[in-house]
């Protein structure tokens, strides 16, 4: 027997078992100790966003922010600029110390402001010790350097250091993949930075996170310039030989970043994460050979919006750990996770330790189960099914070594918003071809109004509304325009003898139209702009907010519009373009803002519009009258109809709607609403983060609209 040959064996044996056991991500003690997962992230462009964060998940997939989604770690403390970014947490080879790397950048002062990272080390992840390497006043040769990008961090068990690798961009060059060794401490870097990655198209290359599986490394990548998205190359080196896989790995056809690379506890399974920072949402996929993912969107859930993060797999006593530093009574109240709760409308009072859970309409009050956290460290009593319906119900929680708290939890239900998310500026249209009714809102939720599709929804009650998927998306399907999706208008048509559905829609500031044979869609859109610039005579507003309307007396449709000015014209019987001779103003006193509504009942013409501004809390709807859908409108005393609530925390109410059930006189008012009940003390962002509402509207004798009261209890199932 060849002894020095079965001792290379057996070294080459536990050699490949520690390779194992820690890998790319050093998960330390066996994947079989770790029972949960830290998410680490920063949340977005705003300085105050720019830091880290942390959130826990027990199985990968639903996750709760720590600290209440604020920073477990001052940017000012630990970065030159104030602000970092894209995190890398990674335990330790010895499993006992855990490693953190952050891009040190202020988005706000340029995409080409940084020239430093930051690297972190702990003990425990409550604690971090962090230096500062700015790799401009490090080595020489750097006067060109313009960006230093989302640094990672790997063990190299080869040398027995910490390999950290990052993208750079150096004047005119695409931004490329270095790598340099981490000293012993963690506090700098050794040698010189050398190019990890050569790509073959010399294309940009950034965001790298390394995965090693299978005796391969995998470099996943985002590519720039050339095509955009995800890519990896694969290597049986850590620091050399990477080839490239020339194909997309995201399962999206929007913009990516951020990859991000973990495996399940206990599992072959891996996650691939990404973020679509476009859309301000992150996607999961899952994969065993790291070649071929699935969405598993549906399967994730998260109270936060992370920006570029990483998930590092934990045990049960670091996980109970960062419970008892960063969880609170409050974050398991607020995270009742049944979903007939609407989560965006949970109302926490932390001073009176009071919680109300607003609920979906058809749900037994009598027998019902929040869903509050499980987490392990977590008790809460009582569990499971509670009777809500005698009025508030006492919780006890305890968290880790925290001390026990006492909550008032009640729940009633809430229709309104009738919708799940953010949406606004909602059209109403009821269908004679399928029988039902369909809500046209604005996609809302993204920062200063930058949304660029549509949706629209389907029900037969107007409660409960289905959700038909995107109908139009500026990047897909309008040639003309690619921002600022606002403020659509429907309207069903027969010609000849065929239903048509004519879609009037805002974007870049102008008005388009698109048609289809169904009210779902798919909608075509027209080609060009129907409304493109100011009618005479006006100095200044915006073309937006487009109305549209049939005069059940003549047939002729019409189409409004104006921010600042009402307007008016007649639409050709095309119902894709307009009588340029016909366009009149028609601006009905100087309360108008925005968002014309028109409608007609018992002889007279309707017409509803926004005043303030959507940002406002004071935003709300007022009307007036006219003989004619082209005016002269009459505007009566007291015609505010829809305004703020104090009361019940409805700020912001206006852009609306009007719906009439077919034959009778019963008429219902369609709105949006400042979010309830963050909207309040959000400030301009209120303004983009509203929902969808749906209340009564009734006359008097003599024809006027009484004032609407605009309530949580939305209203009943509609009967046809």
């Amino acid at each position: 027997m060849n002894k020095n040959k079965t001792k290379a064996s057996i070294i080459l044996v536990l050699l490949a078992v520690f390779t194992l056991n820690f890998g790319v991500h050093a998960q330390g003690k066996k994947q079989a100790r770790n029972s949960a997962y830290l998410f680490a992230y920063f949340t977005g462009n705003d300085k105050a966003e720019e830091s880290i964060r942390f959130a826990i998940s027990e199985d990968g997939y639903h996750y709760k922010a720590l600290n209440h989604n604020r920073p477990v770690i001052s940017s000012e403390k630990i970065s030159s600029t104030g602000g970092v970014r894209d995190p890398h947490i990674l335990r330790g080879a010895d499993g006992k110390h855990f490693y953190m790397v952050a891009t040190d950048m202020v988005s706000a002062k340029g995409w080409d402001s940084n020239r430093a990272m930051v690297l972190l080390k702990s003990n425990d992840l409550i604690t971090w010790k962090s230096s500062i390497v700015n790799i401009q006043k490090k080595y020489p040769n750097q006067e060109n350097l313009k960006r230093v990008w989302a640094p990672q961090t790997i063990y190299d068990p080869a040398v027995k250091k910490y390999m950290v690798y990052w993208s750079m961009k150096h004047g005119n060059d695409p931004d490329k993949i270095y790598y340099a060794y981490a000293n012993a401490d963690f506090s700098d870097l050794e040698g010189t930075p050398k190019q990890l990655f050569f790509s073959p198209t010399n294309g940009s290359c950034i965001d790298g996170d390394i995965i090693y599986d299978k005796g391969k490394y995998n470099l996943f990548f985002k590519t720039e310039g050339n095509g955009n998205g995800i890519k990896k190359a694969v290597s049986s080196s850590l620091t050399k030989g990477y080839v490239l896989e020339d194909r997309y790995l995201q399962q999206t056809t929007d913009a990516v970043e951020g990859a991000g690379v973990f495996k399940l506890n206990g599992s072959e399974d891996y996650i691939l994460m990404y973020d679509v920072y476009m859309k301000g949402r992150y996607q999961f996929t899952k994969s065993k050979d790291l070649n071929t993912f699935k969405i598993i969107d549906e399967e994730v859930t998260m109270d936060f919006h992370p920006r570029h993060g990483t998930v590092m797999s934990i045990s049960k006593e670091e996980e109970n750990r960062l419970l008892s530093k960063w969880y609170s009574a409050s974050s398991v109240v607020q995270g009742a996770g049944n979903p007939s709760i609407k989560q965006n409308n949970i109302v926490l009072d932390t001073v009176a330790r009071t919680v109300y859970l607003p609920v979906n309409d058809g749900k037994d009050l009598k027998a019902f189960d929040p869903g509050f956290s499980k987490f392990s460290g977590v008790s809460i009593k009582p569990e499971g099914k509670v009777d809500f319906s005698k009025g508030p119900v006492r919780y006890t929680l305890k968290i880790g070594n925290q001390a026990m708290q006492t909550y008032a939890i009640s729940a009633a239900i809430n229709r309104n918003p009738v919708l799940n998310g953010f949406y606004a500026d909602p059209e109403i249209l009821y269908s004679n071809k399928t029988s039902k009714f369909y809500l046209y809102p604005t996609s809302d939720g993204f920062t200063g109004w930058s949304g660029t599709y549509f949706k629209t929804f389907s029900s037969t009650d107007l409660v409960n509304w289905k959700d038909e998927g995107v109908i139009v998306d500026l990047n897909k399907d309008v040639s003309w325009a690619k921002k600022n999706a606002w403020a659509p208008t429907a309207i069903e048509k027969k010609v000849n003898g065929v239903y048509k559905y004519f879609y009037y829609f805002t974007a870049a500031q102008k008005i388009g139209v698109a048609v289809s044979d169904h009210p779902a869609g798919p909608f075509k859109d027209s080609g060009k702009p129907l409304i493109a610039k100011r009618p005479a005579g006006i100095k200044a507003g915006q073309e937006i907010d487009p109305d549209v309307f049939t005069d059940p007396k003549t047939g002729k449709s019409y189409l409004y519009w104006g921010n600042g000015y009402m307007a008016v014209a007649t639409l050709n019987d095309d119902m894709v373009s307009i009588d340029t001779t016909s366009v009149k103003i028609i601006t009905p006193d100087n309360s108008f803002r925005e968002g014309t509504e028109v409608f007609y009942r018992n002889g007279k013409y309707y017409f509803l519009w926004s005043e303030e501004d959507t940002r406002s809390p004071d935003y709300a709807v007022r009307y007036g009258f006219s003989d004619s859908p082209t005016g002269k409108i009459t505007v009566p005393a007291n015609n505010l109809i829809l305004s703020k609530r104090p009361d019940q925390g409805i700020y912001g109410t206006g852009h609306n709607s009007v719906i009439q059930i077919p034959g009778k006189d019963e008429w219902y008012i369609v709105y949006h609403r400042f979010n309830r009940p963050k909207g309040i003390t959000m400030g301009d962002a209120a303004g983009y983060n509203r929902e969808v509402c749906i209340d009564q509207m009734e006359f008097d004798e003599n024809g006027n609209i009484k004032k609407v009261i605009p309530t949580l209890e939305g209203i009943n199932p509609i009967r046809k």
